[in-house]
């Protein structure tokens, strides 16, 4: 009987031990700080203990039910791992650790699991059209920039909104996209409702760059293509020529013990036939089909440093630099426009971009970051002088463009906070930007004539106007090349405009404008956010966010955006089976901004700064009449209607 009391004494005595258990959870993140998805964290104690679980899609880990005591933490991911293994000792119900990983030796393991099934997650960046590339994923898309953006686009599908979707680069708006070998991870349309944006995320687009290696390596890449297995455009008289040359690098390694590098250059040589398809007129007056297939140059170089620098032990501050330079000969022509109809652009973009991190305890991380960004472009017509626009035969003369430049400089300043206590993952911040820019667009100030043909006489073999029996004019519907042709043919015979014109030629419109063609202003906005992932259960994860918009020029004051999502597993509650199956529900209000560039159009045609003048069936083709005169003709057209 004693034995018995004193059994149950010490089973009363040992509940207290055994509900004595510890929660230990945390995030896990990379050297330029965005989070880590799949990453495996490996925990170990006393007694052979060891857990094994994998990081959700917002790089949050946990393990729960742990006795108290002395643990070992060690995580890793593709490419990346700890310096060291991380020791915690849990004394109360529930702790933080964050990890931070950093670039490791590459190691290519294959796990097969017999248990393996699909993996669903109440995380809010884990909705169903979240994509996520990274790793070999990347291989698949492009090389070229311009082709790598198109490619994303198709995989991010339609954006909400009038603006389209947002590209954002290390967390910054704008800027011009890397090369691939530069990137590390591209997210894609994951937690559409985040407070943290201005647009809801459907088309959204994040791409972070590369940081620096604990060892120098390097690639090389060079693609060659020609016309040679090409085939003939039907439309054209032979091959368009067509000849690539791509060629770039990277090259990352250490600077000392505490920073390290990443550089990747790109270079590109890339010569394109547009064919031209379309009607003229030869040295006779006599219209003839043309085609042809002028060649269009590209020449492209950029190179992106990045330098990655350890301030302290919690403290990481990150620099990438960025220049791209896009220099295109005879661009513009195709279709109907012939050669005169092309001009030359000149591309140049800088974009500086500086990121200091602070692990200011093990639950809270600040990010800090600043952006200017500078894209210059220059535009040159080949042709001076007026255009020529024949409706359905070709385009000629000099291009509308003029001579056209623009300059921009974008400023952007980011300070967000993220904090992870026990249930609640905090996310807060602001976003700064501003922008000025100024604008030289002299478009049609040389002006442009069109002829669309219309009701005509008719006129014989010999160019004269052919008579019905009562002695009239017989009349018919001519084309605009034959409009063209009796104008050039009755100038020749030094008619007067009017005359040519009552034979069926002349132009049916010119249209100018005149004024000044520069523009310039500046806007700035800011945005401030705070958002909660809250999971009341583990099977439930509920985001409560509050962002608040402004900018100058057209603004409004009240611009409040609340964001709300829920998700949901059914059966997926602690101590059941893995769901399959995840049910989420949104709200958001969301603002789209009045950009910069409709406020410089709004000021450019605002009727005094420049001024548009429409002259219908003109007498003077092709000379360009002075500004006095287009006034005087424009007030008798309208004092005639």
């Amino acid at each position: 009987m004693k034995l018995v009391w004193h059994l149950l004494a010490a089973c009363l005595l040992s509940i207290p031990a055994i509900a004595q258990t510890a929660t230990l959870r945390g995030q896990v993140t990379d050297e330029s700080v965005a989070v880590v998805p799949g990453a495996k964290v490996v925990l170990s104690g006393a007694g052979r203990l060891s857990k094994t679980t994998t990081s959700g899609n917002d790089g949050s880990y946990s393990f729960a039910d742990l006795p108290l005591g002395s643990y070992t933490v060690h995580a890793t991911a593709p490419s990346l791992a700890l310096r060291q293994a991380a020791r915690v000792d849990l004394k109360s119900s529930t702790q933080t650790l964050n990890l931070l990983l950093n670039v490791s030796a590459e190691k290519q393991e294959v796990t097969v699991e017999d248990s393996a099934g699909p993996a669903v997650s109440t995380d809010a960046a884990s909705n169903a059209s979240a994509v996520v590339l990274r790793g070999s994923d990347l291989d698949a898309l492009s090389d070229n920039p311009d082709d790598l953006l198109v490619d994303l686009q198709a995989l991010a599908g339609p954006a909400a909104g009038p603006n389209g979707g947002s590209i954002f680069i290390d967390g910054f708006s704008g800027g011009e996209l890397p090369p691939k070998n530069a990137i590390r991870e591209i997210r894609i349309n994951q937690n559409p409702f985040s407070p943290e944006y201005d647009k809801l995320g459907f088309g959204r687009i994040e791409i972070f760059t590369k940081p620096g290696t604990d060892k120098f390596r390097g690639t090389l890449v060079y693609n060659f293509a020609n016309d040679k297995w090409n085939s003939r455009n039907a439309y054209a008289a032979e091959k368009a020529p067509f000849r690539l040359n791509e060629t770039g690098g990277t090259l990352s390694g250490p600077i000392g013990k505490k920073a390290s590098f990443n550089l990747n250059v790109i270079r590109e040589w890339v010569d394109n036939g547009n064919v031209v398809n379309g009607v003229i007129l030869d040295s006779q007056l006599v219209p003839l089909a043309f085609t042809a297939a002028p060649v269009a140059a590209l020449r492209r170089i950029g190179f992106t440093p990045r330098v990655d620098y350890q301030l302290s032990t919690n403290h990481t501050l990150s620099v990438r630099y960025s220049y791209n330079r896009d220099i295109v000969r005879d661009t513009g022509t195709g279709g109907l426009n012939l050669d005169s109809r092309g001009y030359h652009n000149n591309a140049l973009s800088q974009t500086v971009q500086v990121t200091e991190t602070a692990v200011v305890n093990p639950s809270t991380i600040n990010e800090t970051r600043f952006q200017y960004f500078r894209p210059e472009t220059v535009s040159q017509a080949n042709t001076p002088g007026a255009a020529i626009s024949v409706l359905g035969a070709f385009n000629g003369g000099g291009n509308p463009l003029g001579r056209s430049t623009t300059t921009q400089k974008n400023y952007e300043f980011q300070n967000y906070t993220s904090i992870l206590r026990k249930t609640h993952s905090w996310r807060f911040g602001v976003r700064m930007r501003g922008t000025s820019e100024t604008s030289v667009s002299p478009q049609n100030f040389g002006g442009a004539f069109t002829f669309s043909g219309g009701l005509a006489p008719q006129l014989d073999a010999n160019n004269r106007v052919v008579t019905d029996s009562s002695g009239q004019p017989v009349l018919i519907n001519i084309s605009s090349i034959e409009s063209y042709r009796r104008t050039l043919l009755f100038q020749q015979l030094d008619l007067p405009g009017a005359q040519i014109r009552q034979f069926g030629g002349g132009a049916s419109q010119f249209t100018i404008n005149a004024g000044d063609p520069i523009v310039s202003g500046s806007q700035f906005d800011l945005g401030v956010f705070v958002g909660d992932d809250w999971k009341p259960k583990s099977n439930l994860t509920m985001s409560l966010g509050l962002r608040y918009e402004t900018q100058t020029n057209a603004h409004d004051w009240r611009d409040l955006a609340p964001r709300i999502g829920v998700a949901w597993a059914p059966g997926g509650g602690s101590g059941r089976t893995r769901p399959k199956s995840v049910i989420r529900a949104g709200f958001g209000m969301f603002y789209d901004r009045f950009s910069l560039s409709n406020i410089l159009t709004a000021e450019r045609y605002n009727g005094s700064l420049q001024q548009q003048f429409v002259i219908a069936n003109p007498d003077f083709f092709p000379s360009v009449p002075t500004r006095p005169l287009l006034t005087a003709l424009s007030c008798r057209a309208r004092f005639n209607r």
